[in-house]
């Protein structure tokens, strides 16, 4: 199983080769973004379009994790380091997966990419407001309405030099299936 980095800080610096780069046949899509984007909702009709599976991080989380954030706590770094290691690790034995994934701060993503240049990230961007009345409407989750400003407090959005594709959350589903699947071919899907 991989470890995650001790350093909070991102192992990737501007200029340094990136994981990621079009010259590996890409197997996994990973979608990020804040609880209630819309991770949920569209990657299964990704995995559908291009025949993969679907898979959503948070069914990962340890029992403890998930009733941390069912009693309106939020995570920690040490609540979701070992997470991570779990999401990684799902990723490198299983090809041809779409997977949600929050991967909220840079140093996350730079651990899920780092040395699986078949893997691509999608970052479902969406504002405070929607997302507040997505979860107000979301029945059936264990993560509460309560927890949002803490999701947008740990966000760190990709930087110019990520290896992410950024999409408005802010449209149909169908539509942002639509924009992920016109930029994939241009990155050698099989």
């Amino acid at each position: 199983m991989t470890s995650p980095p001790e350093r909070e800080s991102s192992p990737y610096q501007p200029g340094t080769p990136r994981a990621g780069t079009p010259f590996a046949p890409v197997t996994a899509v990973v979608l990020i973004g804040v609880a209630g984007s819309g991770k949920s909702t569209v990657g299964p009709l990704l995995a559908d379009r291009l025949r993969w599976r679907y898979v959503d991080a948070d069914d990962l989380h340890p029992p403890a994790n998930r009733a941390k954030m069912h009693a309106g706590r939020p995570l920690t770094d040490a609540d979701r380091w070992p997470w991570l290691a779990r999401v990684a690790e799902l990723l490198d034995r299983t090809p041809g997966t779409v997977m949600a994934c929050s991967a909220l701060r840079q140093v996350y993503r730079g651990f899920l990419v780092e040395g699986r240049p078949w893997l691509r990230m999608v970052y479902l961007k969406a504002d405070r407001a929607l997302v507040g009345d997505r979860l107000a409407t979301r029945a059936g989750h264990f993560f509460p309405a309560a927890l949002l400003d803490s999701q947008f407090q740990a966000l760190q959005e990709p930087a110019p030099d990520e290896p992410v594709l950024t999409v408005s959350a802010d449209q149909a589903a169908t539509g942002i299936v639509d924009q992920i699947t016109d930029w994939l071919p241009s990155l050698d899907v099989p």
